[in-house]
């Protein structure tokens, strides 16, 4: 029984920590498109993570709507789909706001540049500490964590060794 209390408290731990380390923000790079300098092998962007083929958009597709597209309601519901993600789309190593945007433009055909002509956010980009998380689908029964990180994993890693090295001597 002490086992499984030392064990749910070293996964609640690892939650918070993975929580706590999502990044707050958008950066505004992600809207910025970079010139090509005839290097492409040289500056060729990892692949992304997140599977943005099969996000659900309704968050966007239902409340950002043509012809007007309201500034507001189509800001709040850009960062309500893609704060979950910041970490990912801030990263410009990777494609993941290149292929994101692609299938925001798919599913909602948006115009060109909509969210970044209407979405301003301050010096560190579009806020998302005060961002409602998206409705989820009532069919999907699965969790969303934000993806860890190598301070979390490292915590992971000591505590699940410090918890096999007191369960063998007992």
């Amino acid at each position: 029984m002490g086992s499984n209390a030392f064990f749910s408290s070293i996964l609640y731990c690892f939650l918070v920590a993975t929580s706590a380390s999502a990044a707050p923000f958008i950066s505004d790079h992600i809207f910025e498109t970079e010139p090509s300098t005839g290097r492409a092998l040289l500056q060729a962007k990892k692949a992304c993570k997140v599977d943005f083929e099969n996000q659900n958009y309704t968050v966007l597709t239902s409340q950002c709507k043509g012809p007007q597209y309201p500034p507001k309601v189509c800001c709040d519901a850009f960062k309500q789909f893609a704060c979950p993600f910041a970490d990912d789309i801030n990263d410009l190593s990777t494609n993941c706001a290149d292929v994101m945007f692609s299938y925001i433009n798919i599913y909602g055909k948006y115009p060109p540049g909509l969210f970044a002509n209407q979405c301003k956010g301050d010096e560190l980009g579009l806020d998302c500490s005060n961002v409602k998380p998206a409705n989820q689908s009532s069919t999907s029964h699965t969790i969303n964590l934000p993806p860890p990180h190598f301070i979390s994993l490292i915590s992971v890693s000591f505590f699940l060794i410090l918890f096999t090295s007191f369960s063998t001597l007992y």
